[in-house]
């Protein structure tokens, strides 16, 4: 793939979709280490999705 074609493919919108799997991801895997619980799961989901997604426009 040349230069060119890579700068173009990094350029397109990243969707909600996108934000909301890297969301769950990262959740699933608070949850494996036991640093999320049911008492903090909405305000820490709601957090992490809004850091992925700034995140996201950021590129």
């Amino acid at each position: 793939m040349s230069e060119k074609q890579n700068v173009q493919s990094c350029n397109r919108p990243v969707t909600d979709e996108a934000v909301f799997k890297v969301t769950k991801e990262i959740v699933v895997k608070f949850i494996e280490v036991g640093r999320l619980t049911p008492a903090n799961f909405e305000e820490t989901y709601e957090r992490v999705f809004q850091t992925v997604k700034e995140s996201a426009k950021t590129l």
